[in-house]
């Protein structure tokens, strides 16, 4: 895997790219995009951060096809519409758009996810990128207009069922990752931990069976009446035998001990690499407590030491991480945290965004995608 940090347009804005390539499967890359003038209009960063985005996906190699990005918007009221007309300059993909403001005083941010030699196709409600047997469904912006949080999340929930069946997918057995965004999450999260519960139990996803790898964090979509969002990956012609849910036990508590459904972490084993997908995670410890209340820094220590551990169950470790999205809840912990992952983790490629996680409590909290080597011929390469 190859990491790198390049500064694009002036020095305005940073991409951190990050790229593995296996053994007879697809060249994967995550780009991180930020900007690094404060003082830039927003109209005048997007046109920075897609003059960037065009430059670096100009220098991949033939054939390398976006399939999903997400924008990180200090203020989805006023900016997704501008975001979503100058993004169809791109090449189309599954696109997310939420209110997640980037910390370092910017008004957005870029996150991209690209493969090599897959054939895409765009459905109605999700893009696919095939290659080798496997499809990969990519869905973002789900949402709709119910009454309150929890009818919004059965409605997704339900709907993405369908979504998936119409591709001969279930949740239960094709679903890897889910993301939901919840507007004023200390206030709306309960209905939907309450609806993904009773929908999870009618797919077979139970405390004795599996959940799925996710994020519940604060986010808002540009129309105030949509209360929950959400995005999902979903692989078909993956088999069981290929996926690996995480628990680290010494360091955390499976999380239907405190009332919600979702794993900590999921690795996927193609034959030539592990891709590896880390959940929101916190400083938490295996009571399901936080550890260090009210102190950021070392909430921040124990949330990668929870994260080392899971990626530890893999045989992977920090290094092997191509991108990790940190929310914070307060921004006046933003320059500390900056300082903190500069002097332990200088390579991690990340990007720091303002959002509160699901626990008032918790000060921070971080997801991850990392990648290793594999070999496994018993399966088809990525």
């Amino acid at each position: 895997m190859s990491i790198s940090a390049k500064t694009y347009g002036q020095d305005n804005v940073q991409i951190q790219l990050s790229s593995f390539q296996g053994k007879g499967g697809a060249t994967e890359y995550h780009a991180l995009l930020s900007l690094v003038n404060p003082f830039l209009t927003f109209e005048n960063g997007l046109e920075e951060l897609q003059t960037a985005y065009a430059s670096l996906t100009a220098a991949l190699p033939s054939g390398t096809a976006a399939v999903f990005r997400r924008y990180f918007l200090s203020d989805a009221a006023n900016q997704t519409e501008e975001v979503i007309k100058q993004d169809r300059k791109n090449p189309f993909c599954a696109l997310s758009v939420v209110q997640q403001a980037p910390m370092n005083g910017t008004k957005t941010a870029l996150w991209a996810y690209l493969l090599s030699d897959v054939t895409t196709h765009a459905h109605p409600s999700m893009f696919e990128a095939s290659h080798n047997g496997y499809r990969h469904l990519w869905s973002a912006g789900l949402s709709n207009k119910a009454a309150n949080s929890e009818y919004q999340t059965r409605i997704l929930f339900n709907d993405y069922v369908r979504q998936l069946a119409e591709q001969e997918c279930t949740l239960a057995a094709n679903c890897l990752r889910t993301w939901l965004f919840v507007q004023n999450i200390d206030i709306n999260y309960a209905g939907v931990v309450k609806a993904r519960r009773e929908v999870f139990a009618t797919q077979n996803l139970t405390e004795k069976t599996h959940y799925i790898a996710s994020t519940g964090i604060e986010g808002r979509h540009a129309d105030p009446s949509v209360l929950v969002q959400m995005d999902a990956y979903a692989v078909g012609g993956i088999r069981p035998e290929q996926i690996q849910y995480l628990y680290a036990p010494t360091h955390l508590n499976p999380t239907y001990e405190y009332g919600v459904t979702f794993e900590r972490g999921v690795a996927v084993t193609y034959g030539d690499r592990k891709q590896i997908y880390i959940s929101g995670t916190a400083s938490i410890d295996n009571r399901g407590e936080i550890v260090s209340p009210g102190n950021i820094l070392l909430q921040t220590e124990r949330m990668l030491e929870n994260i080392t551990a899971l990626l530890k169950e893999t045989g992977a470790t920090a290094g092997d991480i191509m991108q990790a999205i940190v929310y914070l809840r307060d921004t006046g912990d933003y320059h500390s945290v900056r300082q903190y992952l500069k002097e332990n983790h200088p390579q991690l490629p990340h990007i720091i965004v303002l959002a509160s996680v699901c626990r008032p409590g918790w000060l921070i909290e971080t997801e991850c995608i990392a990648v290793t080597e594999a070999d496994a011929p018993a399966f088809a390469p990525l």
